[in-house]
């Protein structure tokens, strides 16, 4: 056998194939693959016809596989040439890539140059020399102040590095002279400190000794009835109240002092807690939930605190009362009127706790009337308006919402009520323009001796007109309405008392009618009170003949609503009686309704209309004095009776179909009278006869 050179030729073979390879045109050699292709499958197919045929056709096939096989090894040929190619195209494509990344590693390694002389020239720049740090006087006071041997201007003034190590050693010589000032003012003050402490020490013994003498002054204090103990102490702690509840104390003691000494006025309270409150008021904090929670010396977390728990801890910081109130006491035939004024720090407003004591031997009871000492309802209006149902400050409308809480009338009974005139007994002004109208009417009603009888509304809620808050509490305001609200209290509690007196009388068929006013009536009424009880707001709307009243406002939910039954004979009165929390001093209003025969009322008969408005109109002819004002509703009830048998003997006597039931007893000159044949309700006691308005 021959040996195989092939391995000899593979080289040169190799070499020469790789240099054709580069000099073919390879979209050519494509072509020329495609087409060997090509001719393979038709001779193939060629082939298939040829053994199809039932001739021995044995040398043609073997012509055409002959040819098929150089067709093959033209197309390995081809296929070795593609391969030599993309061989040679990523060795140049790697050839480029190590190019780019030797160019690239040359461009970071000049950035990095380049970022390092950056950092070295900035630190340069921002290079500053201790000398700048200290603070040196200008150039102008340097050579105004400094001597020549220092200053040296004929060198320093044409070179600033000398200038600036002159002014350093005029800065040194000033230093050293300042310390030795210095020193010896600290010898100074170690000298007057020492004084100091001596003189305290002997101020600390010299305290016992004058406790003990005011200590022996006891007794000739209690002998000569002068309380100097009683008075500092509570001096004492009025300075530790907050500036509302300190305004409030002193007009009190000095009202108390100068026009009233029936009044009691006193301070309670935690007085420590007070001192480490140290005056200052509290302030609503934003951050005061903060969910960042701080980490102590173990970095052990605190626990994040829920919603609920901050909405608690944020309402007991906003409605937290001072440590100390202010405690007024009225006494008015000895039943006493306590009130407790607190202040509302985060708020800042002023409320006032209500309590009734009434004196010993006072066996009064009602069942209608038992609310009438109510601690809740006994100041309700005592300026019109002012019912303590909500802050006067409008702002805290909107502090309450911003931190979730209800209205301030939710927490009334807790933190107390904010009545307007609590306000002003502490020099607080929280004015809108409702605020002044009210204000006003007060005047003009003073001026006249009476109340306003028409709806006077509070303070606007809305703050739409505008709040003039006045933040620091001011002794004038104070002043100016202490004289008439401790005037309206004492009315107000006189009056109840007396109101809640009448009504339990009213209850057992009796009216206590007033002996200055009983010569108004005659002698004999024939009509009887058979019942007294408490009604509702919601069961006089239901009457028609009140509908009109209710709408211009004369009655109001605030009011007490009686019922009273009145009888004579088959015919019954009915009648609700609407009593004002400032009655008697605004009179009460009846609403009448009468069942006999049919019911009657305002709306369907003008003669209890007419009835109506001789007792509600008409009432000051049963006010002669003063001392009549509190009977006034007992006079009123007596009017009725009065009236109710003018009606039904009147009324009775108009019909000649039914038998006369109600006889008339009365001496009446005319029955009825014009055109809308009026009663004669109005009573003449000169004459004792009745007679109609005119």
């Amino acid at each position: 056998m021959k040996p195989d050179n092939s391995s000899k030729n593979d080289g040169k073979a190799g070499g020469s194939e790789e240099d054709e390879a580069l000099k073919r045109d390879p979209v050519a050699d494509l072509g020329k693959f495609h087409s060997s292709c090509e001719f393979i499958k038709s001779c193939i197919a060629k082939i298939k016809e040829l053994k199809k045929a039932d001739k021995d056709n044995s040398q043609e096939i073997q012509a055409v596989h002959t040819d098929v096989v150089v067709q093959f090894i033209q197309m390995k040929k081809l296929n070795r040439l593609a391969h030599f190619r993309c061989r040679k195209g990523r060795e140049a494509t790697n050839d480029a890539k190590h190019k780019i990344d030797q160019c690239h590693l040359t461009l970071q390694n000049l950035l990095y140059e380049v970022m390092h002389l950056q950092k070295e020239i900035t630190k340069c720049m921002e290079f500053k020399s201790k000398d700048e740090e200290i603070e040196l006087v200008s150039v102008d006071d340097f050579y105004s102040n400094a001597p020549e041997s220092f200053s040296n201007p004929d060198v320093t003034k044409k070179d600033l590095h000398q200038q600036t190590l002159a002014r350093l050693e005029w800065e040194l010589q000033q230093r050293k002279e300042l310390a030795v000032k210095l020193k010896q003012m600290e010898t100074n003050k170690d000298k007057i400190t020492q004084e100091i402490k001596s003189k305290k020490e002997y101020l600390e013994t010299l305290q016992p000794k004058l406790s003990a003498i005011l200590e022996a002054t006891r007794p000739v204090q209690d002998y000569l009835d002068i309380p100097y103990d009683t008075i500092r102490e509570e001096h004492g702690k009025a300075k530790h109240l907050s500036p509302p509840l300190y305004v409030l104390y002193m007009q009190l003691s000095a009202y108390k002092d100068a026009c009233d000494n029936q009044l009691k006025v006193s301070i309670e309270g935690d007085v420590e807690a007070a001192k480490s409150m140290g005056g200052q008021t509290l302030e609503l904090d934003d951050d005061s939930d903060s969910d960042n929670d701080e980490l102590d010396g173990s970095q052990s977390k605190r626990r994040r605190k829920t919603i609920e728990a901050r909405r608690t801890d944020m309402k007991n910081h906003i409605l937290q009362k001072h440590p100390l109130t202010v405690i007024l006491e009225i006494t008015i035939n000895e039943s006493k009127l306590h009130l407790t004024f607190n202040s509302l720090s985060a708020l800042k407003i002023i409320t006032v706790n209500v309590k009734v004591t009434l004196r010993s031997n006072d066996t009064t009871s009602s069942i209608s009337g038992g609310d009438l000492l109510s601690p809740d309802l006994l100041l309700d209006e005592l300026y019109p308006g002012d019912h303590g149902n909500d802050s006067p400050n409008v702002a805290n409308h909107y502090e309450l919402s911003k931190y979730g809480l209800q209205n301030l009338t939710s927490y009334i009974t807790t933190v107390g009520r904010p009545y307007l005139w609590c306000q002003w007994l502490a020099g607080l002004q929280f004015l809108t323009k409702d605020v002044m109208e009210m204000e006003n009417k007060m005047a003009a009603a003073q001026e006249n001796g009476e109340r306003e009888e028409a709806g006077v509304k509070g303070t606007g809620d809305d703050g739409k007109d505008g709040v003039n808050e006045i933040v620091q509490a001011k002794h004038s305001v104070s002043a100016s309405h202490m004289e008439e609200t401790i005037r309206r209290l004492k009315k107000r509690l006189s009056a109840r008392i007396t109101l809640l007196s009448h009504i339990s009388q009213i209850e057992r068929g009796i009216i206590p009618v007033c002996p200055e006013v009983i010569r108004l009536f005659p002698a004999k009424i024939n009509a009887k009170l058979t019942s007294w009880k408490r009604s509702t707001y919601e069961d006089l709307c239901m009457l028609r003949q009140a509908d009109r009243a209710i709408k211009a406002g004369v009655i109001r939910q605030s009011d007490y609503i009686y019922t009273a039954l009145v009888e004579r004979g088959s015919a019954k009165l009915t009648a609700f009686v609407v009593i004002t929390p400032d009655c008697p001093f605004v009179a009460p209003y009846f609403v009448l309704d009468i069942a006999w025969q049919m019911n009657r009322s305002a709306v369907n008969d003008i003669h209890i209309m007419e009835m109506e408005e001789e007792l509600n109109l008409h009432h000051s002819e049963l006010v002669p004095t003063k001392s009549s004002r509190d009977y006034l509703l007992a006079a009123q009830l007596f009017r009725l009776l009065m009236c109710f048998d003018v009606y039904l003997e009147t009324e009775g006597n108009s019909s000649s179909i039914m038998p006369v039931e109600f006889h008339a007893e009365k001496v009446m000159p005319h029955t009825s009278r014009g055109r809308s044949r009026s009663k004669p309700y109005k009573y003449l006691p000169e004459l004792g006869v009745f007679s109609q308005r005119l």
